[in-house]
């Protein structure tokens, strides 16, 4: 399971050979979610209200790099570090 990005105490990742629609996992303390890719809206999950705001955010600075990383993944199962929310 590749971690694209770690900020703040947030883990972005996905999983190998996953189920469409594309979409990325979050991982901060004991929350777990996943958001869509396409309209970076939250599939399942929760997140406290403040993280979710900062996950949509840093999510739309890469949308184009979470969207490469997805077919990367799901073809070749190669991947890329996204840089973190500063």
């Amino acid at each position: 399971m590749p971690e694209l990005s770690r900020f703040l105490g947030i883990a972005i990742l996905m999983y190998f050979d996953d189920h469409n629609p594309p979409h990325f996992h979050v991982r901060y303390n004991d929350f777990r979610a996943i958001i869509s890719i396409d309209d970076l809206t939250l599939v399942e999950g929760k997140l406290p209200p403040r993280v979710l705001g900062l996950v949509m955010e840093w999510a739309e600075l890469h949308k184009n790099e979470l969207s490469e990383n997805w077919d990367m993944v799901q073809k070749t199962g190669k991947w890329f570090k996204i840089e973190p929310l500063v």
